[in-house]
């Protein structure tokens, strides 16, 4: 059985959903109407009888990329799957304000964990920034030991919209994480307790495809109470607060005076000028090893408008 989306594909084998994030021209770059799709897909399986667990896996070279911060984001015109107002995924509160990006996120990536079924992320090529809380608000995570995962916005954009790295990271690797945003490798996150399983990338799907099925043997209704007993277990002990707690302090981060200079200099020069300022420094990600240097020159010639939402 398969159903028909604009960004994502979704289809059942046996016990188990499969929910593939199909912008691969994008990196699967996560857009309001690919996210909206995701949700509805997701309730979908939620509510499907044959579905014992999901995996959520994206299509071409990479999970994702992240955010989409190339003006691809906005959900097309007549989608049926955003709301009418904010056009973005009908979760919780519209959250329309200026610096409310983060808790949307959050609501959105929320339903995941409030999902009954069990949810495998199946991770491969990049899952940066807000792929990483995506796959972070799974139950499980199974990745290809070169998967590269990291945070790089924490360089010059944004605090994490989602602060999930000290629950799930030892305290110094969680600070590393957050402060600087560089790339750990899937067997690397393996190691430290992000990802539950780190394989060569041959072996990615067959490896998910065992967890699910053993997960499957188990019947549905105990799978339920699993799942919401040990979510109810990080609830009592803040998760749910931390993250919101998160969410309000990127906010405050985004209206720092230097907070829109990213989003000014894609706006004037595109968004690879804007990359290679923020990570060229670093000499990671899309700069291909190349080190380059933040000069006064390469900054806006308008001052920037705090960043909002990015």
């Amino acid at each position: 059985m398969a159903s028909a989306y604009e960004n994502i594909l979704y289809e059942v084998k046996g016990p188990v959903g499969y929910l593939t994030l199909n912008r691969p021209e994008k990196m699967n770059a996560l857009s309001n109407n690919l996210r909206a799709e995701m949700i509805h897909a997701l309730k979908n399986a939620e509510g499907d009888p044959q579905v014992s667990v999901i995996v959520v896996r994206g299509a071409g070279r990479t999970f994702s990329a992240g955010y989409d911060i190339g003006g691809g984001r906005d959900a097309p015109a007549g989608s049926p799957y955003v709301h009418p107002i904010s056009r973005r995924p009908d979760v919780g509160s519209l959250h329309m304000g200026p610096v409310e990006w983060a808790h949307h996120v959050i609501d959105t990536n929320w339903v995941i964990w409030e999902i009954q079924k069990p949810v495998i992320a199946q991770i491969h090529g990049y899952c940066l920034a807000g792929g990483t809380e995506l796959a972070t608000m799974c139950d499980f995570r199974i990745v290809t030991e070169d998967a590269i995962i990291g945070y790089p916005p924490v360089r010059a954009m944004t605090t994490m919209d989602n602060m999930w790295a000290p629950w799930h990271l030892p305290m110094a690797k969680a600070r590393e994480l957050a402060y600087l945003g560089d790339p750990i490798t899937g067997k690397e996150m393996a190691h430290w307790g992000w990802a539950n399983r780190a394989v060569p990338g041959e072996q990615l799907q067959a490896t998910v495809d065992e967890f699910a099925h053993r997960l499957s043997l188990i019947d549905q209704q105990m799978l339920i109470y699993s799942k919401r007993s040990v979510n109810r277990a990080y609830e009592v002990m803040g998760i749910r607060t931390a993250l919101y707690a998160g969410a309000d302090i990127q906010a405050l981060s985004s209206i720092r005076p230097q907070g829109g200079v990213f989003n000014a200099i894609s706006a004037e020069r595109g968004l690879k000028a804007a990359l290679q300022w923020r990570d060229g420094p670093f000499a990671d990600y899309g700069t291909h090893g190349k080190k380059t240097e933040r000069r006064p020159q390469d900054l806006p010639k308008t001052p920037p408008a705090p960043s909002g939402n990015y």
